[in-house]
């Protein structure tokens, strides 16, 4: 689903426009981001929770030279979802 989708979705399951609910879907969006930021972590019960992972720096190629080159350690954001998003899976 995209997002596009989503927006027609909500708003046909909520009779609202859609520009009302794309501002609103972009304003949640924009507070679970600062929420990760801020907590490095967001968790939605019956969901799942995003957190900030690291990765460690690691060996790699080159595409398109295939020369050897280290990769530099980083910082990411996972998901892992709650038990009952799994089981529905």
């Amino acid at each position: 689903m995209t997002k596009a989708e989503l927006i027609d979705t909500i708003a046909r399951s909520t009779d609202q426009p859609k520009k009302l609910v794309a501002t609103t879907l972009d304003l949640a969006f924009e507070q679970i981001a600062r929420s990760i930021r801020k907590d490095k972590r967001f968790w939605v019960p019956g969901f799942g929770t995003f957190s900030v992972r690291r990765r460690r720096a690691r060996a790699g190629f080159n595409p398109r030279t295939n020369a050897p080159m280290t990769i530099p350690a980083a910082r990411t954001v996972g998901f892992r979802p709650a038990p009952q998003l799994r089981k529905g899976l």
